[in-house]
């Protein structure tokens, strides 16, 4: 910190000495160290102070960043409940579609694109959201039904 050397320290006990007078010496030169010792106490509390402040600030800084990413994976993953909620929406419909078909014909004839037809066209079309994935987007056929009379035969089996 300082470059002084032994002879420069002679020189100032020497000057002290003679300033102060041999005995008031010791008593100064104990509150000197005392002082000395206290100064260095007080600097290197301030200095962890500062230190533990700038931890604390890097780890304020890293729950944020975490708490941003949590909220950008909840957006996410809300995003994608809603997308499946609809589709499950759209195929519990095409379900209910089958069976009012399946109902109109009483069960007694397979179940025709015309009967499919005129269900939809009672009922109101719901929009679907896009995914991120273009085949999951895609239209799908409505199913097509098996209907068996009361023989045991399947009529209407699609190969």
């Amino acid at each position: 910190m300082f470059d002084i050397g032994f002879t420069e320290l002679m020189v100032i006990g020497v000057v002290a000495l003679i300033v102060i007078g041999p005995e008031r010496l010791p008593k100064v030169a104990r509150t000197a160290g005392h002082l000395y010792g206290r100064m260095q106490r007080y600097v290197s509390t301030v200095k962890a102070d500062i230190s533990n402040e700038i931890q604390l600030d890097e780890l304020r800084k890293a729950g944020q960043s975490f708490r941003e990413s949590v909220e950008s994976v909840e957006a996410d993953v809300q995003q994608q409940a809603t997308v499946v909620d609809e589709y499950l929406r759209d195929e519990v419909n095409n379900v209910d579609k089958v069976v009012k078909a399946m109902g109109t014909t009483e069960g007694e004839r397979p179940v025709t694109q015309s009967a499919l037809q005129r269900l939809e066209a009672e009922q109101m079309p719901q929009q679907s959201l896009p995914l991120d994935e273009p085949d999951q987007n895609a239209a799908t056929a409505p199913p097509a039904a098996v209907v068996e009379t009361a023989h045991g035969d399947a009529a209407g089996k699609t190969p």
